[in-house]
Protein backbone atom coordinates (compact mmCIF):
# COMPACT_ATOMS: atom_id res chain seq x y z
CA UNK A 1 0.00 0.00 0.00
CA UNK A 2 1.28 3.47 -1.02
CA UNK A 3 1.06 5.64 2.33
CA UNK A 4 2.28 8.10 0.75
CA UNK A 5 -0.01 8.34 -2.08
CA UNK A 6 -3.10 8.54 -0.14
CA UNK A 7 -1.63 11.40 2.20
CA UNK A 8 -0.81 13.32 -0.70
CA UNK A 9 -4.03 13.44 -2.32
CA UNK A 10 -5.69 14.55 1.04
CA UNK A 11 -6.80 18.14 1.67
CA UNK A 12 -4.11 18.65 4.23
CA UNK A 13 -1.33 16.69 2.04
CA UNK A 14 -1.87 18.51 -1.10
CA UNK A 15 -1.24 21.15 0.76
CA UNK A 16 2.01 20.02 2.26
CA UNK A 17 3.18 18.58 -1.19
CA UNK A 18 2.44 21.95 -3.42
CA UNK A 19 4.15 24.67 -0.61
CA UNK A 20 7.69 21.89 -0.11
CA UNK A 21 7.59 20.72 -3.64
CA UNK A 22 7.36 17.11 -2.92
CA UNK A 23 6.29 14.42 -5.38
CA UNK A 24 2.93 14.53 -6.27
CA UNK A 25 1.55 10.89 -7.38
CA UNK A 26 -1.76 11.81 -9.45
CA UNK A 27 -4.47 8.77 -9.66
CA UNK A 28 -3.64 7.29 -12.77
CA UNK A 29 -7.00 6.45 -15.04
CA UNK A 30 -6.17 2.79 -15.49
CA UNK A 31 -8.67 0.70 -18.33
CA UNK A 32 -11.77 -0.26 -17.26
CA UNK A 33 -14.23 -2.07 -19.60
CA UNK A 34 -17.54 0.01 -20.68
CA UNK A 35 -15.31 3.34 -20.08
CA UNK A 36 -14.18 5.65 -22.52
CA UNK A 37 -10.51 5.33 -23.89
CA UNK A 38 -10.03 9.03 -23.03
CA UNK A 39 -12.25 11.98 -21.41
CA UNK A 40 -11.71 14.20 -24.14
CA UNK A 41 -10.89 14.54 -27.56
CA UNK A 42 -8.08 13.76 -29.76
CA UNK A 43 -5.92 16.57 -31.94
CA UNK A 44 -4.02 15.42 -34.91
CA UNK A 45 -1.36 17.46 -36.54
CA UNK A 46 1.39 17.30 -38.84
CA UNK A 47 0.93 16.21 -42.62
CA UNK A 48 2.92 13.34 -43.22
CA UNK A 49 1.84 10.18 -44.33
CA UNK A 50 0.53 8.46 -40.65
CA UNK A 51 -2.53 11.46 -40.03
CA UNK A 52 -4.80 9.86 -42.21
CA UNK A 53 -5.07 6.33 -40.49
CA UNK A 54 -4.25 7.31 -37.16
CA UNK A 55 -7.45 9.48 -37.68
CA UNK A 56 -9.07 6.04 -38.76
CA UNK A 57 -8.05 4.69 -35.68
CA UNK A 58 -8.68 7.27 -33.47
CA UNK A 59 -12.53 7.03 -35.03
CA UNK A 60 -12.83 3.33 -34.58
CA UNK A 61 -12.18 3.64 -30.79
CA UNK A 62 -15.62 5.74 -30.69
CA UNK A 63 -13.31 9.03 -29.67
CA UNK A 64 -13.60 12.31 -30.95
CA UNK A 65 -11.31 14.14 -33.65
CA UNK A 66 -11.21 17.84 -32.47
CA UNK A 67 -10.43 20.62 -35.11
CA UNK A 68 -7.17 22.53 -35.87
CA UNK A 69 -6.14 25.14 -33.66
CA UNK A 70 -7.49 27.83 -35.43
CA UNK A 71 -11.39 26.40 -35.58
CA UNK A 72 -10.60 25.44 -31.77
CA UNK A 73 -13.45 27.18 -29.16
CA UNK A 74 -11.51 28.75 -25.90
CA UNK A 75 -10.21 26.93 -23.53
CA UNK A 76 -11.12 23.52 -25.22
CA UNK A 77 -9.34 20.53 -23.42
CA UNK A 78 -7.55 17.82 -25.38
CA UNK A 79 -7.45 13.78 -23.79
CA UNK A 80 -4.89 13.00 -26.07
CA UNK A 81 -2.02 15.57 -28.42
CA UNK A 82 -0.98 13.41 -31.40
CA UNK A 83 1.39 14.72 -34.38
CA UNK A 84 2.42 13.15 -37.36
CA UNK A 85 6.17 14.08 -37.56
CA UNK A 86 6.75 11.12 -39.93
CA UNK A 87 7.39 13.71 -42.77
CA UNK A 88 10.34 15.93 -41.24
CA UNK A 89 12.99 16.51 -43.29
CA UNK A 90 15.06 18.71 -42.20
CA UNK A 91 16.37 20.19 -38.94
CA UNK A 92 14.43 23.65 -39.67
CA UNK A 93 11.04 21.55 -39.52
CA UNK A 94 11.72 20.69 -36.15
CA UNK A 95 9.97 23.85 -35.47
CA UNK A 96 6.82 22.50 -36.49
CA UNK A 97 6.45 20.72 -33.16
CA UNK A 98 6.82 23.43 -31.31
CA UNK A 99 4.57 25.06 -33.46
CA UNK A 100 1.50 22.29 -32.71
CA UNK A 101 2.16 21.90 -29.28
CA UNK A 102 3.15 24.69 -27.38
CA UNK A 103 -0.46 26.37 -27.79
CA UNK A 104 -2.02 23.55 -26.63
CA UNK A 105 0.46 21.50 -24.36
CA UNK A 106 -1.30 22.94 -21.00
CA UNK A 107 -4.60 22.48 -22.51
CA UNK A 108 -4.48 18.51 -21.90
CA UNK A 109 -6.64 17.15 -18.91
CA UNK A 110 -5.96 14.48 -16.56
CA UNK A 111 -4.07 11.34 -17.39
CA UNK A 112 -3.71 12.84 -21.12
CA UNK A 113 -2.06 11.49 -24.04
CA UNK A 114 0.75 12.94 -26.39
CA UNK A 115 1.79 10.82 -29.08
CA UNK A 116 4.63 11.51 -31.58
CA UNK A 117 4.58 9.78 -35.18
CA UNK A 118 7.73 9.30 -37.22
CA UNK A 119 9.76 7.44 -39.90
CA UNK A 120 12.57 5.04 -38.60
CA UNK A 121 15.87 7.47 -38.64
CA UNK A 122 17.80 5.03 -40.91
CA UNK A 123 14.75 5.06 -43.35
CA UNK A 124 14.43 9.05 -43.31
CA UNK A 125 15.14 11.96 -45.48
CA UNK A 126 16.88 13.22 -42.39
CA UNK A 127 18.35 10.74 -39.70
CA UNK A 128 19.37 13.88 -37.42
CA UNK A 129 15.55 15.17 -37.44
CA UNK A 130 13.96 12.42 -37.08
CA UNK A 131 16.51 11.03 -34.48
CA UNK A 132 15.68 14.21 -32.50
CA UNK A 133 12.41 12.99 -32.06
CA UNK A 134 13.59 10.92 -29.08
CA UNK A 135 15.01 13.93 -26.78
CA UNK A 136 11.84 15.68 -27.68
CA UNK A 137 9.07 13.17 -27.00
CA UNK A 138 11.05 11.94 -23.50
CA UNK A 139 11.33 15.68 -22.29
CA UNK A 140 7.36 16.01 -22.90
CA UNK A 141 7.05 13.13 -21.21
CA UNK A 142 8.71 14.28 -18.36
CA UNK A 143 6.95 17.80 -18.11
CA UNK A 144 3.61 16.33 -18.47
CA UNK A 145 1.64 16.23 -14.66
CA UNK A 146 -1.27 15.02 -13.14
CA UNK A 147 -0.87 11.19 -15.22
CA UNK A 148 0.03 12.56 -18.17
CA UNK A 149 2.47 10.36 -20.76
CA UNK A 150 3.99 10.90 -23.66
CA UNK A 151 5.59 8.53 -26.70
CA UNK A 152 7.23 8.24 -29.73
CA UNK A 153 6.22 5.49 -32.53
CA UNK A 154 8.51 5.20 -35.30
CA UNK A 155 6.70 3.78 -38.27
CA UNK A 156 8.62 2.27 -41.42
CA UNK A 157 6.84 2.68 -44.58
CA UNK A 158 4.82 -0.06 -45.69
CA UNK A 159 3.74 0.26 -42.44
CA UNK A 160 0.94 2.62 -42.33
CA UNK A 161 -1.87 -0.05 -42.00
CA UNK A 162 -0.51 -1.43 -39.32
CA UNK A 163 -0.75 1.11 -36.65
CA UNK A 164 -4.22 0.72 -34.99
CA UNK A 165 -3.59 -2.02 -31.98
CA UNK A 166 -0.24 0.61 -31.23
CA UNK A 167 -3.01 3.82 -31.32
CA UNK A 168 -5.68 1.84 -29.25
CA UNK A 169 -2.82 1.00 -26.40
CA UNK A 170 -1.29 4.09 -26.50
CA UNK A 171 -4.22 6.27 -26.29
CA UNK A 172 -6.29 4.50 -23.42
CA UNK A 173 -5.42 3.70 -19.97
CA UNK A 174 -3.93 0.19 -20.70
CA UNK A 175 -0.44 2.30 -20.87
CA UNK A 176 -1.33 4.11 -18.02
CA UNK A 177 2.16 3.43 -16.88
CA UNK A 178 4.03 3.51 -20.11
CA UNK A 179 5.52 7.05 -20.67
CA UNK A 180 8.61 8.14 -22.26
CA UNK A 181 9.34 5.05 -24.86
CA UNK A 182 9.99 4.74 -28.76
CA UNK A 183 8.25 2.06 -30.47
CA UNK A 184 9.03 0.99 -33.64
CA UNK A 185 5.97 -0.66 -36.16
CA UNK A 186 7.44 -2.48 -39.43
CA UNK A 187 5.12 -3.24 -42.57
CA UNK A 188 2.75 -6.66 -41.50
CA UNK A 189 -0.20 -8.13 -42.74
CA UNK A 190 -2.71 -7.09 -40.07
CA UNK A 191 -6.02 -9.59 -39.21
CA UNK A 192 -8.73 -7.21 -38.04
CA UNK A 193 -10.50 -8.88 -35.67
CA UNK A 194 -13.50 -9.50 -35.25
CA UNK A 195 -14.19 -8.37 -31.74
CA UNK A 196 -11.77 -5.92 -30.13
CA UNK A 197 -12.96 -6.63 -26.93
CA UNK A 198 -11.76 -10.16 -26.93
CA UNK A 199 -8.95 -10.39 -29.76
CA UNK A 200 -7.65 -13.48 -28.39
CA UNK A 201 -10.49 -15.67 -28.86
CA UNK A 202 -9.88 -19.02 -30.01
CA UNK A 203 -5.90 -18.24 -28.96
CA UNK A 204 -3.91 -20.60 -26.56
CA UNK A 205 -1.38 -18.37 -24.38
CA UNK A 206 1.38 -19.71 -22.35
CA UNK A 207 2.41 -18.00 -19.40
CA UNK A 208 5.34 -19.37 -16.68
CA UNK A 209 5.61 -17.94 -13.53
CA UNK A 210 2.14 -17.46 -13.40
CA UNK A 211 0.65 -18.52 -9.98
CA UNK A 212 1.09 -15.09 -8.50
CA UNK A 213 2.19 -11.11 -8.67
CA UNK A 214 2.57 -10.44 -12.28
CA UNK A 215 2.18 -13.63 -13.48
CA UNK A 216 -1.25 -13.72 -12.48
CA UNK A 217 -2.20 -10.30 -13.99
CA UNK A 218 -0.73 -11.15 -17.16
CA UNK A 219 -3.15 -14.92 -16.93
CA UNK A 220 -6.06 -12.61 -16.11
CA UNK A 221 -5.77 -10.48 -19.11
CA UNK A 222 -5.07 -12.69 -21.54
CA UNK A 223 -7.67 -14.66 -20.35
CA UNK A 224 -10.28 -11.85 -20.59
CA UNK A 225 -9.03 -11.00 -24.26
CA UNK A 226 -10.45 -14.50 -24.69
CA UNK A 227 -7.20 -16.62 -25.40
CA UNK A 228 -7.12 -20.06 -23.16
CA UNK A 229 -4.35 -19.69 -21.44
CA UNK A 230 -1.84 -22.52 -19.98
CA UNK A 231 -0.84 -21.10 -16.21
CA UNK A 232 2.40 -22.81 -15.46
CA UNK A 233 4.42 -22.72 -12.85
CA UNK A 234 6.55 -24.67 -10.28
CA UNK A 235 4.60 -27.99 -8.32
CA UNK A 236 5.30 -25.48 -4.98
CA UNK A 237 2.66 -23.30 -5.72
CA UNK A 238 0.32 -25.82 -7.41
CA UNK A 239 -2.54 -24.63 -4.88
CA UNK A 240 -2.34 -21.04 -5.97
CA UNK A 241 -1.38 -22.11 -9.72
CA UNK A 242 -4.83 -23.79 -10.01
CA UNK A 243 -6.92 -20.91 -8.38
CA UNK A 244 -5.60 -18.34 -11.10
CA UNK A 245 -6.06 -20.86 -14.40
CA UNK A 246 -9.84 -21.32 -12.58
CA UNK A 247 -10.23 -17.87 -12.29
CA UNK A 248 -8.99 -17.25 -16.10
CA UNK A 249 -10.56 -20.42 -17.46
CA UNK A 250 -7.38 -21.85 -18.40
CA UNK A 251 -5.80 -24.68 -17.34
CA UNK A 252 -2.70 -25.52 -15.07
CA UNK A 253 0.79 -26.83 -15.67
CA UNK A 254 3.35 -27.32 -12.54
CA UNK A 255 6.80 -27.82 -13.94
CA UNK A 256 10.08 -26.76 -13.01
CA UNK A 257 11.16 -25.06 -15.86
CA UNK A 258 14.93 -25.98 -15.64
CA UNK A 259 14.80 -29.25 -15.65
CA UNK A 260 16.45 -30.59 -18.25
CA UNK A 261 13.02 -32.38 -19.82
CA UNK A 262 11.43 -29.56 -19.17
CA UNK A 263 11.23 -28.18 -23.27
CA UNK A 264 10.09 -31.45 -24.64
CA UNK A 265 7.53 -31.65 -21.90
CA UNK A 266 5.90 -28.55 -22.77
CA UNK A 267 6.04 -29.04 -26.38
CA UNK A 268 4.11 -32.34 -25.92
CA UNK A 269 1.33 -31.01 -23.59
CA UNK A 270 0.70 -27.92 -26.03
CA UNK A 271 0.67 -30.23 -28.61
CA UNK A 272 -1.57 -32.81 -26.72
CA UNK A 273 -3.69 -30.71 -25.43
CA UNK A 274 -4.06 -27.91 -27.34
CA UNK A 275 -2.64 -28.73 -31.22
CA UNK A 276 0.13 -26.00 -30.52
CA UNK A 277 0.93 -22.27 -29.27
CA UNK A 278 -0.12 -18.57 -30.11
CA UNK A 279 1.15 -16.55 -27.56
CA UNK A 280 4.23 -17.66 -25.04
CA UNK A 281 5.09 -15.32 -22.10
CA UNK A 282 8.15 -15.77 -20.29
CA UNK A 283 7.27 -14.43 -17.09
CA UNK A 284 9.40 -16.80 -14.81
CA UNK A 285 11.80 -15.36 -13.02
CA UNK A 286 13.70 -15.24 -9.28
CA UNK A 287 16.39 -13.22 -7.74
CA UNK A 288 19.18 -14.19 -5.35
CA UNK A 289 20.35 -11.01 -4.18
CA UNK A 290 24.03 -10.29 -3.26
CA UNK A 291 27.08 -8.01 -3.82
CA UNK A 292 29.29 -9.95 -6.45
CA UNK A 293 32.17 -9.88 -4.23
CA UNK A 294 29.62 -12.14 -1.46
CA UNK A 295 27.80 -14.12 -4.35
CA UNK A 296 28.05 -17.72 -4.60
CA UNK A 297 28.17 -19.85 -7.59
CA UNK A 298 24.60 -21.58 -7.02
CA UNK A 299 22.93 -17.79 -6.49
CA UNK A 300 24.73 -16.73 -9.74
CA UNK A 301 23.63 -20.41 -11.45
CA UNK A 302 20.02 -20.46 -10.43
CA UNK A 303 19.06 -17.48 -11.27
CA UNK A 304 20.83 -17.36 -14.97
CA UNK A 305 18.78 -21.07 -15.27
CA UNK A 306 14.87 -19.41 -14.75
CA UNK A 307 15.49 -15.70 -15.91
CA UNK A 308 17.41 -16.99 -18.84
CA UNK A 309 18.36 -20.20 -20.48
CA UNK A 310 15.21 -21.83 -19.77
CA UNK A 311 13.49 -19.10 -21.99
CA UNK A 312 16.13 -20.10 -24.52
CA UNK A 313 15.38 -23.92 -23.69
CA UNK A 314 12.08 -23.38 -24.52
CA UNK A 315 11.79 -21.73 -27.33
CA UNK A 316 14.24 -23.53 -29.58
CA UNK A 317 12.24 -26.99 -28.74
CA UNK A 318 8.94 -24.71 -29.52
CA UNK A 319 10.53 -23.57 -32.92
CA UNK A 320 11.87 -26.92 -33.86
CA UNK A 321 8.96 -28.60 -33.45
CA UNK A 322 6.72 -26.03 -35.10
CA UNK A 323 4.39 -25.85 -32.29
CA UNK A 324 4.22 -21.87 -32.41
CA UNK A 325 1.59 -21.62 -34.72
CA UNK A 326 2.05 -18.39 -37.54
CA UNK A 327 1.59 -14.95 -36.01
CA UNK A 328 2.40 -16.25 -33.22
CA UNK A 329 3.60 -14.24 -30.19
CA UNK A 330 6.91 -15.09 -27.88
CA UNK A 331 7.11 -12.14 -24.93
CA UNK A 332 9.70 -11.98 -22.62
CA UNK A 333 9.92 -10.31 -19.12
CA UNK A 334 12.84 -8.26 -18.87
CA UNK A 335 13.76 -5.26 -16.38
CA UNK A 336 15.05 -1.82 -15.25
CA UNK A 337 17.52 -3.57 -13.88
CA UNK A 338 18.91 -4.83 -17.57
CA UNK A 339 19.03 -1.50 -18.93
CA UNK A 340 20.16 0.47 -15.97
CA UNK A 341 22.36 -2.13 -13.66
CA UNK A 342 21.09 -2.38 -10.20
CA UNK A 343 23.45 -3.14 -7.03
CA UNK A 344 23.48 -6.64 -5.97
CA UNK A 345 21.59 -8.11 -8.26
CA UNK A 346 24.56 -8.44 -11.27
CA UNK A 347 23.07 -12.50 -11.50
CA UNK A 348 19.64 -10.80 -11.88
CA UNK A 349 20.77 -7.88 -14.52
CA UNK A 350 22.54 -10.00 -16.41
CA UNK A 351 19.52 -11.88 -17.23
CA UNK A 352 17.36 -9.64 -18.00
CA UNK A 353 19.56 -7.62 -20.64
CA UNK A 354 20.17 -11.16 -21.89
CA UNK A 355 16.24 -11.07 -22.13
CA UNK A 356 17.04 -7.86 -24.75
CA UNK A 357 19.53 -9.78 -26.34
CA UNK A 358 16.87 -12.85 -27.07
CA UNK A 359 14.53 -10.15 -28.77
CA UNK A 360 17.25 -8.39 -30.52
CA UNK A 361 18.26 -11.98 -32.06
CA UNK A 362 15.33 -14.32 -31.98
CA UNK A 363 12.58 -11.29 -33.62
CA UNK A 364 14.79 -11.20 -36.84
CA UNK A 365 14.52 -15.08 -37.10
CA UNK A 366 11.31 -15.36 -37.09
CA UNK A 367 10.30 -11.83 -38.87
CA UNK A 368 7.03 -12.15 -40.82
CA UNK A 369 5.96 -15.90 -39.09
CA UNK A 370 5.69 -13.68 -35.82
CA UNK A 371 6.76 -11.45 -33.41
CA UNK A 372 8.98 -10.97 -30.28
CA UNK A 373 8.76 -8.57 -28.11
CA UNK A 374 9.65 -7.39 -23.84
CA UNK A 375 8.46 -5.52 -21.48
CA UNK A 376 11.15 -4.15 -18.83
CA UNK A 377 9.21 -3.12 -15.60
CA UNK A 378 10.02 -0.39 -12.92
CA UNK A 379 8.98 -0.59 -9.15
CA UNK A 380 5.71 -2.39 -9.19
CA UNK A 381 3.95 -2.90 -6.63
CA UNK A 382 3.78 -6.73 -5.53
CA UNK A 383 4.45 -9.11 -2.90
CA UNK A 384 8.13 -9.07 -3.52
CA UNK A 385 7.98 -5.06 -3.38
CA UNK A 386 6.56 -4.79 -0.36
CA UNK A 387 9.20 -6.25 1.28
CA UNK A 388 11.88 -4.15 0.16
CA UNK A 389 13.73 -1.53 2.94
CA UNK A 390 11.33 1.13 3.25
CA UNK A 391 14.01 3.75 1.90
CA UNK A 392 14.39 1.79 -0.91
CA UNK A 393 10.80 1.14 -1.88
CA UNK A 394 10.24 4.64 -1.32
CA UNK A 395 13.13 5.61 -3.79
CA UNK A 396 11.78 3.15 -6.30
CA UNK A 397 8.16 4.55 -6.41
CA UNK A 398 8.89 7.90 -6.47
CA UNK A 399 12.12 8.71 -9.14
CA UNK A 400 9.91 8.46 -12.00
CA UNK A 401 7.73 11.09 -14.11
CA UNK A 402 4.70 9.94 -11.94
CA UNK A 403 5.76 9.72 -9.07
CA UNK A 404 4.50 5.99 -8.23
CA UNK A 405 4.84 2.47 -8.71
CA UNK A 406 3.22 0.37 -11.28
CA UNK A 407 0.45 -2.23 -10.55
CA UNK A 408 1.06 -5.79 -12.24
CA UNK A 409 -1.97 -5.12 -14.28
CA UNK A 410 -0.18 -2.23 -16.16
CA UNK A 411 2.78 -5.06 -17.37
CA UNK A 412 -0.23 -6.93 -18.39
CA UNK A 413 -1.64 -4.76 -20.22
CA UNK A 414 1.52 -4.17 -22.12
CA UNK A 415 1.99 -8.42 -22.90
CA UNK A 416 -1.60 -8.03 -23.98
CA UNK A 417 -0.67 -4.96 -26.60
CA UNK A 418 2.33 -7.21 -27.69
CA UNK A 419 0.25 -10.54 -28.23
CA UNK A 420 -2.85 -8.61 -29.38
CA UNK A 421 -2.87 -10.28 -33.43
CA UNK A 422 -3.35 -6.87 -34.89
CA UNK A 423 0.00 -6.20 -33.53
CA UNK A 424 1.90 -7.75 -36.19
CA UNK A 425 3.83 -4.72 -37.04
CA UNK A 426 5.00 -4.32 -33.09
CA UNK A 427 8.72 -6.77 -33.48
CA UNK A 428 11.60 -6.62 -31.92
CA UNK A 429 10.66 -3.85 -29.35
CA UNK A 430 11.85 -3.96 -26.03
CA UNK A 431 8.56 -1.24 -23.79
CA UNK A 432 9.88 -0.21 -20.13
CA UNK A 433 6.33 -0.35 -17.69
CA UNK A 434 8.31 2.21 -15.59
CA UNK A 435 5.91 4.98 -14.87
CA UNK A 436 9.35 6.81 -17.25
CA UNK A 437 11.90 6.03 -14.70
CA UNK A 438 15.00 8.39 -14.36
CA UNK A 439 17.43 5.29 -14.25
CA UNK A 440 17.90 3.92 -17.49
CA UNK A 441 17.85 5.43 -21.27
Amino acid sequence: MDRYQSFARSGFGRFVVGKLGLPDPYPLRRHSPGQPPLTGPVLIGGAGRLAEPVAAAVKSMGLEVAPGHADASPGERYGALVFDASGIDSVERLRELHGFFQPVIRSLVPCGRVVVLGTPPDQAGSQIAQRALEGFTRSVGKELKRGGTAQLVYVAPGGEDAVESTVRFLLSGRSAYVSGQVVRIGPADVPVPEDWNRPLAGKVALVTGASRGIGAAISDVLGRDGAHVVCLDVPAQGDELSAVANRVGGSALQLDITRPDAPARIVEHLGRRHGGVDVVVHNAGITRDRTLGRMDADRWDAVVAVNLASQERVNEALLAADALRDGGRIIGVSSIAGIAGNVGQTNYATTKAGVIGMVDSLSRRVEGRATVNAVAPGFIETRMTAAVPLFIREAGRRMNSMSQGGLPVDVAETIAWFAHPASAGVNGNVVRVCGQSLLGA
